[in-house]
């Protein structure tokens, strides 16, 4: 691993590979291609086709490493020095192909052949983390096969024995986490005390976590910034802490290391991160990006507002913490200073509180919303509204509660003809916009409808 005045480099298929003279901002997708390795395609360069799937090594807290699935496309090259990467060249050992490269020939998991490789990139990865299950390749898009047979072929990985091979040893062998490095004015601390000093030295620069937000802009060819602070390597942001009172999480955890390590823990959470993207966006974004971007239909923003989460700043000036519900000001603008960072996010737990979470989408999963809602709710011994959270997103120019429909509901029992009261009253709290995602009525019948559904299956 190479300091930030070491020239950068990263390792690639099993060599140290010199990254010199590339551009920072270019993804890591047209880089490979660059090189001639020409397997990891590009279908969207959004993170939605899965076409450019490859398996980064990433540490574990005991020392070994494990392969995540991640999408090529989104990831500046600027965050790869240290790193270390395998693509689908990588894994034949001669003309002896990977187990997973011989189920899908074996159930004629290809037809055009485009989109095969990205699967067999996120098979990978399943493959040696135990996951073989459908959501293994729930970020990858198949247009003539059909998904029959490469179910077949994962069902068929997932039924055979596990067996030593070269990739299994090396993940045994001892991994470090990637020390500080740097490519250009694109920036690897591994502290938080050296990020702060780096956006105190390039005050234009922005900070970047998983850039599965960031690496859109970046992919299709926009001017972000002249600098960029990546935060990924920083191991105190990487803190996950399960208290009885509360639950803090680190800035730069990796939703998919969420997704397992709270299962159960608050149920908005739970249902609703099934719903935010693919398994190879999860396993890059962060509630530090979620809360960077401050996006109005970002889905995990609701989720915090319901459970009166309160984010932590570190600046200059210290640490400040700022409850969830006045973070945000307006569209995309929120209370963090310019030279502020965001180190985590804790959550309260109530036992006695119930919650939800629901997305409405054009599609099933791995779209944006266009309504998004969380829901805590507890009654007392007389059934009566004791605490109440309505929050959403999509409906505002940042996410928010429906505080006066809160109001109404508090000291209430809910009776028939007070959830419809409460669902005409949270029609009329918001003045969503229309957009090519859907018109403004449409996003106000939902959030009373949305409500009605929670209380129907949650409070009766």
């Amino acid at each position: 691993m190479q300091r930030m005045n070491d020239p950068a480099t990263f390792r690639l298929n099993g060599r140290e590979v010199s990254l010199e003279g590339a551009e920072p901002t270019e993804s890591l997708l047209r880089w490979l291609k660059r090189q001639r390795l020409t397997g990891t395609k590009e279908g969207c360069a959004d993170g939605d086709c899965g076409a450019c799937t490859v398996a980064l090594v990433a540490a574990n807290e005991n020392g070994t490493a494990r392969f995540e699935a991640i999408n090529s496309c989104l990831v500046p090259i600027g965050q790869m020095p240290g790193r270390e990467i395998v693509t689908v060249e990588a894994l034949a050992d001669g003309e002896t192909l990977h187990p997973v490269q011989q189920a899908m020939v074996d159930c004629a998991g290809s037809q055009c052949g485009y989109c095969t490789p990205g699967f067999v990139m996120s098979l990978f990865a399943a493959y040696y983390t135990h996951a073989l299950d459908d959501g293994a390749t729930e970020g990858n898009l198949c247009r003539c096969t059909g998904y029959r047979p490469i179910r077949e072929a994962t069902a068929l990985l997932e039924a055979a024995p596990l067996a030593s091979d070269r990739f299994r040893d090396a993940l045994a062998m001892p991994h470090a986490a990637p020390e500080s490095a740097s490519l250009g004015t694109f920036f690897n601390p591994a502290t938080v005390a050296d990020a702060l000093a780096l956006k105190a030295q390039h005050p234009e620069a922005v900070w970047v976590t998983g850039a599965t937000d960031l690496g859109v802009a970046l992919s299709h060819g926009r001017r972000v910034a002249p600098a960029f602070i990546a935060l990924d390597r920083v191991a105190e942001l990487h803190v996950l802490e399960v208290r009885d009172d509360a639950v803090r999480i680190g800035a730069s955890v990796p939703l998919s290391t969420i997704e397992s390590q709270l299962a159960g823990v608050f149920p908005a959470l739970d249902q609703m991160l099934p719903w935010f993207a693919a398994r190879q966006v999860r396993n890059r974004s962060t509630f530090g990006g979620n809360l960077g971007t401050a996006s109005p239909i970002g889905d995990l923003l609701p989720v915090l507002l319901a459970y009166d989460a309160t984010v932590e700043l570190r600046g200059p000036g210290g640490i400040r913490s700022v409850v969830v519900d006045h973070y945000f000001l307006d569209y995309r603008k929120t209370a963090r200073a310019d030279d502020e960072l965001i180190v985590a996010v804790s959550i309260p737990r109530r036992p006695a509180t119930v919650s939800a979470s629901y997305k409405v989408a054009k599609r099933q999963s791995d779209d944006i919303s266009i309504v998004a809602a969380s829901y805590a709710l507890a009654l007392d011994d007389e059934r009566r509204v004791a605490h109440v959270r309505l929050a959403y997103g999509g409906v505002a120019a940042t996410p928010r509660r429906a505080t006066s429909t809160e109001a109404f509901l508090a000291g209430k029992r809910l009776a028939s003809d007070v959830v419809d009261a409460a669902r005409t009253m949270l029609e009329r709290e918001f003045a969503p916009i229309d957009d090519h995602r859907a018109g403004a009525a449409y996003r106000r019948a939902l959030a009373g409808s949305l409500f009605a559904k929670f209380v129907a299956e949650h409070a009766r």
